[in-house]
């Protein structure tokens, strides 16, 4: 998945500004205790951010 299809479904799932607001913010157990950002940033592959934050946020199965 390259960024620009992950920025675009965490805009879709949760609006532009939640989104980067909730990317910059929220640590993840599920990414090692990382925020996406640091994720991302650290060399974690997009669509396993990506599968992170949907199970970590319940996204439903139709926006995965």
């Amino acid at each position: 998945m390259r960024l620009t299809e992950f920025w675009n479904r965490m805009n879709a799932h949760f609006g532009a500004v939640y989104a980067d607001s909730f990317a910059r913010d929220h640590v993840m157990t599920e990414l090692g205790g990382r925020t996406v950002h640091q994720a991302l940033e650290a060399g974690w592959d997009a669509k396993e951010v990506w599968r992170a934050v949907c199970s970590a946020m319940d996204v439903p199965a139709s926006a995965r």
